[in-house]
């Protein structure tokens, strides 16, 4: 390695979850303002796509204050599942779509998630 980079991985990891978590609560917000709106575009009942939005601003709000982050990045890790799972079985999404999100988007996400699930959210946060 040119440059010892480890003293800085408590702040690596807080960006991380600080990105995570602003682009799950720009997610989030359309399902808990317009839930059945969201729910005839998804084909999901709009109960699930509400309950969906909460757990995605609940978690959000944990990546940000660095509360219970390993449970957190694993509701988003799961979110992440089901995403990837509704796009290829029920969407017929390719890869790397160009008119719609593409999977590339859900799989950082996810593997973004499992590094926090694995190795913490590091040593800035509530803990």
């Amino acid at each position: 390695m040119i440059i010892e980079l480890s003293q800085y991985s408590d702040i690596a990891f807080l960006i991380l979850r600080l990105v995570i978590a602003v682009i799950f609560i720009y997610h989030a917000l359309p399902k808990l303002k317009n839930a059945s709106g969201m729910s005839q575009m998804m084909g999901m009942p709009a109960g699930m796509i509400f309950m969906l939005g909460l757990v995605e601003f609940a978690s959000s709000l944990g990546m940000i204050f660095g509360f219970y982050i390993q449970i957190t990045a694993f509701l988003l890790a799961m979110v992440m599942v089901g995403a990837i799972y509704f796009k290829t079985a029920k969407w017929h999404i390719p890869f790397g779509a160009m008119d719609k999100t593409g999977l590339e988007f859900d799989l950082i996400l996810l593997a973004a998630n499992i590094i926090l699930l694995v190795n913490g959210g590091g040593a800035i946060g509530i803990q």
